[in-house]
């Protein structure tokens, strides 16, 4: 098991869920309050999307990321930032004619899902490694060999250590060719991502497997999402990996009782002391990542 484990808190993510708990932050104010109260509760990392302020959707507005990576760094709380750059590639096709997309398409090239990334150069941001079929419907989530590599060097350019994130094992194949092609550097970071449908299941067994799968040295967390959150933090540590939790997978703190990210936090840690680990400091996190640095926008 792993001794010093790096809690995650996804703090609000894309999906639907605004309108099913009232603790899910939606303005960069209430976002950057959580990413404080996570952190002061115990997370190393505060995974952050932003929200269009009048629909409650995800938003790849820049201004909206601006004001609150700025709130979180002018708290004063320690914090390593993780933005997602995974918006961007949403596709939803027409029953009658495929060819056609329709509402909820939100699909750009590699290029266009980075431009928060490249103003704020938060410490660490996510790079979703292939497409998907996601979950019922027409709804795919589109992220192609050739997006990968682009984004995969740009992120690299800018000295932001990409998350992969993987939700099926063929995308941990594909994103070991981006190591092996020297577009990811060392040691590279996986989120293992389990659950969501139609990736990987939340299966122990799978997720071992998909362990035993990973390049030497390599860094790993991964989840699971809804009632499967919590346990998944002990098998993630057990197997030698970090951790995630968050509104963004999972809205309950038990059967019924609505859950804040600080919250969530605090039931991981107790798990994971329970389990006889130690949490990891941000600046812990940073040396086992081996990031950069906090705040260097601040400092250009």
């Amino acid at each position: 098991m792993k001794q010093n484990v790096i809690v995650t808190c996804a703090l609000t993510g894309a999906g639907d869920t605004t309108r099913k708990s009232g603790f899910v932050p939606i303005s960069p104010g209430q976002i950057a309050a959580s990413a404080v109260e996570a952190a002061n509760a115990g997370a190393a990392v505060v995974h952050i999307h932003v929200r269009d302020l009048d629909t409650g959707q995800g938003s790849r507005d820049v201004a909206l990321y601006r004001e609150t990576v700025r709130r979180v760094r002018d708290s004063g709380v320690d914090v390593v930032l993780n933005l997602t750059a995974g918006m961007g590639g949403d596709l939803v096709l027409d029953d009658e004619d495929p060819l056609k997309p329709v509402d909820g398409t939100d699909l750009v090239n590699a290029a266009d899902r980075l431009p928060h990334v490249e103003e704020l150069l938060p410490d660490i941001c996510t790079l979703d490694c292939g497409s998907l079929n996601f979950g019922e419907g027409h709804q795919l989530y589109v992220s192609t060999p050739d997006m990968l590599r682009a984004g995969a060097k740009r992120i690299q350019e800018l000295g932001v250590k990409p998350e992969l994130e993987i939700f099926d094992t063929g995308q941990l194949w594909f994103a070991t060719k981006l190591i092996e092609e020297g577009l990811i550097d060392a040691p590279p970071l996986f989120q293992l991502c389990m659950g969501i449908p139609y990736g990987a299941p939340a299966d122990p067994a799978l997720l071992q497997t998909m362990v035993k799968m990973l390049p030497e040295g390599a860094q790993w967390a991964s989840f699971a999402i809804g009632r499967d959150q919590m346990p998944w933090v002990a098998q993630s540590a057990l197997l030698g990996g970090h951790v995630r939790v968050g509104l963004e997978d999972n809205l309950y703190l038990s059967k019924g009782v609505k859950a804040t990210n600080g919250q969530l936090v605090e039931r991981a840690v107790t798990i994971l002391e329970n389990l006889g680990a130690t949490i990891a400091t941000p600046d812990e996190a940073r040396a086992q990542l081996n990031l950069k640095g906090a705040d260097r926008a601040t400092a250009r």
